[in-house]
């Protein structure tokens, strides 16, 4: 139980440093938007498993991928239009 305290808080980033936002943003963009390509890829094969369960539980699952790539899009860019607004 001792190695779950703390798990709620906010972790220390700061091991991360170095990298100026903008690189940081385009590094992430750049991943999300390759797992996006991935996980686009994915949705013709499904009907080749031909097992309308596991289909069906596949396309959730990738659905959920699929909103949280979003998010971290949606993020990324509340964060860089907050940077340009702080610019002027």
């Amino acid at each position: 139980m001792s190695s779950m305290i703390g798990l709620r808080s906010k972790p220390d980033l700061g091991h991360f440093g170095g990298m100026e936002r903008s690189t940081a943003i385009q590094n992430i963009r750049e991943q999300v938007n390759q797992i996006a390509v991935n996980v686009t890829a994915i949705h013709p094969l499904v009907p080749g498993l031909a097992d309308p369960p596991t289909q069906g539980e596949l396309l959730k699952a990738l659905y959920e991928l699929t909103k949280s790539v979003e998010v971290v899009k949606k993020q990324l860019l509340k964060l860089e239009k907050r940077d340009d607004s702080s610019v002027l």
